[in-house]
């Protein structure tokens, strides 16, 4: 007797294998065409989800920075970059500031250091950062070159000084040059007595018992604007960049399950409905709108491992791209560092619901490989891998 993967041949199920298999080769394929373009300069490489569950319905999200998806453009024929989803991803970069003060200033200069690093914050501090023996203008060449923030203390003692000016020219310079931002910090000094050049710029005064929590704001990018808020239709919606509907639906999902993976939750229509609140043709439209994160199959509609990837920064604590990145670098740069995921999960106290969005981002990617076997519930993957050589290496330094 004819057999095909153990059972009595059926010639259905040979030609659904064969499509099968066609696709997948397709889709690998498709990726790593775009994943192996690196930017000729910064020497980033994009991040590539190839989304389809037949050859006749597949797309492409190619992820990067504004340098890279131009780059890639360039090397595309238009009529092909059109069908392609091209996504910006700003650089995930952790505030560094350089912290410039006068000797005479130490006390304030140094609560203000042990409060930004207590805020995450990496912060240039002289006192910790100069060891004996070492070269002064190298050790504050090397703060000033990696700073993202450049801090001084302005006081009527370090405004006289000549290496503050110093470090303040190199801080300006950076700042003319869109590297950090420039933030002159008053101690016991009115916004009169400024240096000509910082007497236009917003200073604002810092006290000995005074409270840093707008500085670390600033410096976090957590702006002070109250948030806009929404017409009453959506009025509890973030702006995802997806309709009303369609957003509705991804919050559904994404509150509604206990570990952030496929088919978790499944939901009738009528169950769907009744929690969206929507019209039976709206939710339709929507979940076409969302067929690359949704799978209906006409029984019961259930997300795909990309929904909680795309929409969970919007509705839940944390950011799903962060948190892979923050994985990455650890297997990267802590060799002691575990691969198996409960382990890894433990250690930074994150439940299944937030770490498995984070593995699939880096699996959906082939950042990491596919190590998904039966009993590892309620994990996506036992451990994590690189997918190729370099792949992890390469996410990190093109992200960071």
């Amino acid at each position: 007797m004819l057999t095909f993967n153990g059972k009595k041949f059926n010639a259905n199920d040979f030609a659904k294998s064969l499509e099968d298999g066609v696709l997948e080769i397709t889709k690998a394929e498709m990726g790593e065409r775009f994943r192996s373009i690196c930017h000729p300069r910064t020497r980033e490489f994009p991040t590539v989800i190839v989304f389809g569950s037949s050859l006749s319905d597949m797309s492409l999200k190619v992820e990067g920075s504004k340098e890279l998806i131009e780059h890639i453009k360039s090397k595309l024929p238009e009529q092909e970059s059109n069908k392609v989803d091209f996504v910006v991803r700003r650089k995930i970069v952790s505030p560094k500031v350089f912290l410039s003060f006068a000797w005479e200033n130490h006390p304030i200069a140094e609560k203000i250091a042990k409060e930004l690093m207590k805020n995450g914050i990496d912060t240039w501090w002289a006192e910790w950062e100069i060891q004996s023996g070492d070269s002064l203008r190298q050790r504050i060449d090397e703060g000033l070159g990696v700073c993202t923030h450049f801090v001084v203390l302005l006081s009527k003692e370090s405004i006289e000084k000549p290496w503050v000016k110093q470090e303040m020219d190199a801080g300006l310079v950076r700042m003319l040059d869109e590297k950090c931002r420039f933030i002159p910090l008053r101690y016991e000094l009115s916004h009169t007595e400024l240096p000509p050049l910082l007497s236009g710029r917003y200073s604002p005064e810092i006290k000995d018992d005074g409270n840093l929590s707008q500085l670390i704001n600033d410096i976090h990018g957590i702006s002070r604007k109250p948030k806009l808020g929404k017409f009453p239709i959506d009025q509890d919606l973030p702006d995802t960049g997806f309709s009303v509907a369609a957003t509705t639906i991804a919050k559904t999902f994404c509150l509604e399950s206990e570990h952030g993976s496929s088919n978790d939750p499944s939901l009738s229509m009528d169950e769907l409905l009744e929690k969206t609140g929507l019209s039976q043709d709206d939710a339709i439209d929507a979940l076409y709108e969302l067929r690359n994160f949704i799978k209906d199959d006409h029984f019961s509609i259930i997300p795909d491992k990309e929904l909680f990837v795309e929409f969970d920064k919007a509705f839940m604590e944390w950011d799903p791209e962060k948190d892979a990145l923050r994985l990455a670098s650890s297997l990267i740069n802590d060799n002691n560092f575990p691969t198996n995921v409960p382990q890894m999960a433990e250690k930074f106290g994150w439940t299944s619901r937030r770490m498995n969005p984070a593995i699939n981002y880096l699996t959906n990617r082939e950042i990491c490989r596919d190590t998904e076997i039966c009993g590892c519930y309620p994990w996506e993957q036992p451990y994590l891998q690189e997918s190729k050589t370099g792949s992890i290496r390469r996410f990190v330094k093109s992200r960071s």
